[in-house]
């Protein structure tokens, strides 16, 4: 169990970025003029307005209440760029259908985007060596078939595509942090929670997830961080990332007996960070009841003692039953009542400051429907307490 943590107070000895920049953030709705709009609005009691995402109050005789956007998307075409010679699961076709399933669901149209950080390239040595990044570069650039090991094929663009990919999460974590939105989902590849400090895996080039758990910390201040990895692999390279560390709270779902083979209950940190590593392998088969109950028993008390400034979500969709690789059977209604219970979490403990970013998920339609699901609840209203979500399961436990 982890140890109790203050509440949520801005660190004194936080490290800022001299001469941050403003928030990549380039929101699709003109909410300053709906502002205005709704100003305009004097009924009698609160009007509420909605405009592309932008949720309004007008109150009759006093000033009014305007937010932001609920939820952004960080995406950039460049991530359709990093492509390898032969056929690989983790491909460009996995973007496009999920950009083309929500254009087609409306849902683009209502979410600003952000565009990735220039500068992201300097955040890379927060979690990997110089050396290695420096390998990545130059053997991209040579035009190597593969970087490290053979599953994770590489072409000329790859380099950029992933920075770009890091950039694009970076930015989302401005716009949470900045209150530009209350949460984010990140369409980039290549994923990130197999990469090492000293090395590619798993189809992972740069750990995105990781990445972006630094710089909320060093750059906004945000001194606890949360992240759920649902991906049917365990993040081995995130673990490895903050296994000494305290300040980061990593919880993994996540198949038992296959790759990477890390991921047992007996790895739980070391020194410091000894508790701040939660692993709950699952049998294979399991669903949406069996995900669901593992949550709520292991995160939701763990969230409530550590209670975190910031929620990553490590997003992978490969538990799906119509994944070609997981084994699983979590449906899309599975993955959008997850999303809910850890969108709670965000809600009950940093004011929903939550992004997600997407890590595995092989079958393509599948994994289109998955991620609107996921996003539809994103854009959801807070929910109150995390306490009564999912009374009803959609299948029953497995044995």
């Amino acid at each position: 169990m982890v140890s109790n943590q203050p509440g949520n107070q801005p660190v004194s000895n936080a490290v800022v970025q001299p001469g941050r920049s403003q928030p990549y953030f380039n929101p699709t709705a003109d909410w300053e003029e709906a502002a205005l709009t709704a100003r305009r609005l004097r009924v009698g009691g609160i009007v509420a307005v909605a405009l592309c995402g932008v949720v309004l109050q007008a109150r009759v005789g006093g000033e009014q209440a305007v937010s932001a956007p609920s939820t952004g998307l960080a995406y950039s075409r460049i991530c359709l760029d990093h492509r390898s010679r032969a056929t690989y699961p983790e491909c460009p076709d996995r973007l496009e259908a999920i950009l083309k399933r929500m254009e087609t669901a409306g849902l683009l149209a209502q979410l600003p985007n952000f565009s990735p950080r220039p500068d992201a390239a300097e955040w890379l040595t927060a979690v990997h060596s110089e050396e290695y990044v420096k390998r990545a570069s130059s053997k991209c650039h040579a035009g190597a078939q593969y970087l490290d090991c053979g599953d994770v094929p590489i072409c000329p663009a790859s380099y950029k595509a992933a920075v770009g990919a890091v950039g694009a999460v970076l930015s989302a974590v401005d716009a949470v942090a900045d209150g530009k939105v209350k949460n984010a989902f990140c369409a980039v590849r290549p994923p990130g929670h197999h990469a090492g400090r000293d090395s590619a895996r798993g189809f992972c080039m740069f750990n995105n997830v990781a990445i972006a758990a630094r710089y909320a910390q060093k750059t906004h201040g945000m001194a606890r961080i949360l992240i759920v990895d649902w991906d049917v692999h365990h993040g081995n390279g995130t673990q490895e990332a903050f296994y000494k560390d305290p300040t980061v709270l990593y919880l993994s779902v996540h198949r038992d007996g296959i790759y990477p083979g890390t991921g047992s209950r007996a790895e739980r940190g070391e020194g410091p960070g000894l508790g701040y590593t939660i692993n709950i392998p699952m049998p294979a088969g399991s669903g949406d009841a069996d995900y669901l109950k593992a949550l709520r028993e292991e995160l939701l008390p763990a969230a409530e003692s550590f209670r975190p400034d910031l929620v990553l979500i490590s997003a992978g969709f490969d538990a799906c039953q119509a994944d070609p690789l997981g084994g699983m059977k979590v449906t899309t209604e599975g993955f959008a009542q997850m999303t809910r219970l850890v969108k709670s979490v965000a809600d009950s403990h940093c004011q929903g400051r939550l992004v997600s970013v997407l890590e595995g998920g092989y079958n393509v339609k599948a994994l289109a429907e998955c991620v609107e699901a996921h996003v539809r609840v994103l854009m959801e209203p807070e929910e109150p307490s995390p306490e009564g979500i999912v009374q009803a399961a959609p299948q029953a436990a497995t044995p």
